[in-house]
C-alpha cells in the first residue's frame, strides 16, 4: 500500500509503521480536519492498525460544501468536452495505478491480490470508460416538438459510499456526476478511506478546478448526517444498508433534497445511463 496520499506523519511503537493522516481535500488541496478525532484503519487480515484518518466533523462537510457550491456555476458552464478531458485525465491516473489501488484494497478490505487487480480496480476503469464513452456522445438539450428540453447539472451531489467495493461505488457515483456538470463531496465507508485519498490524489493530478471534487472522511452519523443534512447540497447518492438509507432518505426530504438510494437487501450500483441532472424545457420563440 502506498503512504503519499496528502499529508501524514509515521508512528510506530514495537508494530508495524502507522501512517497517521490528519487533512481532508476540500478546495483543491489537502487541509487540516477541524476535528481532533481519527479512525483507525485496519488489515482484516491480521488485525493490525495499517493508518489513521480524520474522523470528519461538521465543520469538515461545512467547509467541502462551501468549496463544492462555489466551484458549482463554473464547472456547470464548463463546456462537456473540456469535461470530458478532464474525465479522460482522471480515468488515465486510474490505469497507471490499477497495481497501487488494487495492494490498497488488498490492505484494508481484504481480497485476493489478482481478484483486487482485475474486479476492485480494473471495474472501476470499465466504468469510468462507459461513462466517458456516453458523455462524448450526449446531447445536453433535446429539440421536443415546440419545445427545447435542457438537461441541467443537479448542483452539489453529496456521494456516500460502501465499504465493500469502495473505488467501484466511488467511480460510479462521481464520474457521472462530474460530467454531467455537478460538483461533489465524497464521504467513503470508514472502514476503507485509503482508496478514496488515493482517488482524491488522482483527480487532484488530474488538474480539476478547485472545489470540483472534496472529500471527507468520517464515520457515517456524523460526517454522513452532515452531508445529509447541509442546505448546499442538492442531491445525495447513498449506497448502503436500509437502515441508513431510510434515515438519509428522511433527513435529505426534510430539505427536499434529491435523493438516490441503493439500498440492501436487495443491493445495486446503478440504474443504467443516467446523469445526475434536472430538465426543463421551454418553448422557442
Amino acid at each position: 500500500m502506498s503512504a503519499g496520499h496528502g499529508t501524514g506523519t509515521a508512528a510506530t511503537t514495537e508494530g508495524p509503521l502507522v501512517q497517521q493522516y490528519g487533512d481532508q481535500y476540500i478546495g483543491g488541496a489537502w487541509r487540516d480536519s477541524l476535528g481532533s478525532g481519527s479512525i483507525p484503519v485496519l488489515n482484516p487480515a491480521t488485525e493490525e492498525v495499517l493508518a489513521s484518518v480524520p474522523a470528519g466533523t461538521a465543520e469538515d462537510v461545512d467547509a467541502a460544501v462551501t468549496a463544492a457550491r462555489a466551484a458549482a456555476r463554473g464547472w456547470a458552464a464548463t463546456p462537456p468536452e473540456e469535461r470530458l478531458a478532464h474525465l479522460t485525465r482522471l480515468r488515465d491516473g486510474l490505469a497507471a495505478r490499477q497495481r497501487e489501488i488494487a495492494e490498497t484494497v488488498v490492505s484494508e478490505l481484504g481480497a485476493p491480490l489478482a481478484f483486487a487487480i482485475g474486479v476492485q480496480a480494473g471495474l472501476p476503469l470499465a466504468v469510468a470508460n462507459s461513462y466517458l464513452d456516453l458523455l462524448a456522445g450526449y446531447e445536453f438539450t433535446e429539440q421536443v416538438g415546440n419545445s427545447i428540453v435542457y438537461s441541467e447539472p443537479a448542483g452539489v451531489v453529496a456521494a456516500i459510499t460502501p465499504w465493500n467495493y469502495p473505488l467501484h461505488q466511488i467511480v460510479a457515483k462521481v464520474v457521472p456526476a462530474l460530467a454531467a456538470g455537478c460538483t461533489v463531496v465524497l464521504k467513503p465507508a470508514e472502514d476503507t478511506p485509503l482508496v478514496a485519498r488515493l482517488f482524491a490524489l488522482i483527480v487532484h493530478e488530474a488538474g480539476f478546478p478547485a472545489g470540483v471534487f472534496n472529500l471527507v472522511t468520517g464515520i457515517g452519523s456524523v460526517a454522513g448526517a452532515a452531508l445529509a443534512a447541509h442546505p448546499g447540497v442538492d442531491l445525495v447518492s447513498f449506497t448502503g444498508s436500509t437502515a441508513v438509507g431510510r434515515t438519509i432518505a428522511g433527513t435529505a426530504g426534510g430539505g427536499i433534497k434529491r435523493v438516490a438510494l441503493a439500498a440492501s437487501p436487495p443491493t445495486s450500483s446503478c440504474r443504467g445511463p443516467t446523469w445526475p441532472a434536472r430538465s426543463t424545457s421551454t418553448s422557442p420563440t
